[in-house]
């Protein structure tokens, strides 16, 4: 495993970090398709073995249980100094005033409550999982730094939301000599490339981590269009992001498994294997619920695309609407 600097940071992470958002309890308001407690821990113990340091959830994650998990797998099988852990807040956890978003008394509560569930001291990397938009930005970004200045965070980071929003933040911080976001997680893969436009420029300008989400576009980059899986059938973000254009990606879809087939290696090596390999991408964050699938991840580190594959495979994209803000 290879280990790289998180933007700017002095911060050393895998090429790889562990999505968890596949574990948890799903009586506790997760998905149905995630993995229990018991049937999570040995991905979490070879997502380690295989020299994955970089572990993503968020306090949104099966009302909470999936930090919860994490945090037990994590005390049990490595070292605090020797993983990074990233989570997330802003999705509302409860109904009513003050139980989400990024406002200053929110943000504090939610601190709070990660740090316990997760049973640490501190987190590493702590990202605001959308923009707030009914809350001042400076609001936010002081109360962020504070957070890091207390020692509940070492490092902030965003995720998915627009270019301009992200570079107010960023100015934000700067202006009020506030702590920047190092890192920037946002939805990036073969059938969805709009952040290429202006936020991926813009975060390699700027030295910012590029953390790609869904990189196999929740499975449809591994198997044929039309075949279900079980996260397919119940995941309601499928929908939201991918049907819409399910026709205009089939082509890209069948490049995957044409370079997958002269290779001889599964498509979500090829698939991953172009995300690892696209400018300005630190980490993809991969999700596992089969034993092959932190393989497969691995292995597509070492699968390096020629510029005929890499062409071969973006050739057939079309402009996609903006999704998962």
């Amino acid at each position: 495993m290879d280990y790289v600097r998180l933007g700017r940071s002095g911060l050393q992470v895998s090429r790889l970090a562990l999505g968890c958002m596949s574990y948890g309890d799903a009586s506790r308001g997760g998905y149905q398709w995630v993995l229990d407690e018991e049937a999570s821990r040995p991905f979490l113990r070879r997502a380690i073995e295989l020299g994955i340091n970089f572990f993503d959830t968020a306090n949104a994650y099966s009302g909470g249980s999936g930090e919860e998990i994490l945090g037990r797998a994590l005390a049990d099988f490595a070292r605090r100094d020797e993983v990074v852990i990233a989570t997330k807040a802003f999705i509302p956890w409860r109904e009513g005033p003050n139980g989400g978003g990024l406002s200053r008394k929110a943000l504090m509560t939610a601190i709070d409550d990660s740090l316990r569930r997760l049973a640490v001291d501190y987190i590493d990397l702590y990202q605001i999982h959308r923009w707030d938009p009914h809350t001042p930005i400076e609001e936010t970004m002081e109360a962020l730094h504070d957070l890091v200045k207390a020692g509940k965070v070492r490092y902030l980071g965003a995720s998915s939301m627009y270019a301009w929003q992200f570079a107010k933040a960023q100015y934000t911080a700067d202006l009020n000599g506030l702590t920047r976001f190092v890192s920037m997680q946002d939805h990036y893969n073969l059938l969805n490339r709009e952040e290429e436009r202006e936020m991926i420029p813009f975060c390699r300008d700027q030295g910012v981590a590029i953390l790609p989400w869904s990189p196999l576009a929740r499975g449809r980059l591994t198997r044929d269009p039309g075949a279900d899986s079980a996260r397919s059938s119940s995941d309601l973000m499928m929908g939201r992001l991918y049907e819409k254009t399910e026709e205009a990606d089939r082509a890209v879809v069948e490049r995957v498994a044409e370079v997958a087939e002269k290779r001889g290696v599964p498509r979500a090596q090829v698939a991953l294997a172009w995300l690892a390999g696209a400018p300005g991408v630190t980490a993809p964050i991969v999700g596992a619920t089969k034993p092959h699938h932190l393989e497969d991840a691995v292995a597509a580190l070492e699968l390096e695309l020629d510029d005929e594959e890499r062409r071969l495979l973006e050739e057939p994209y079309i402009p996609h609407g903006i999704v998962g803000f």
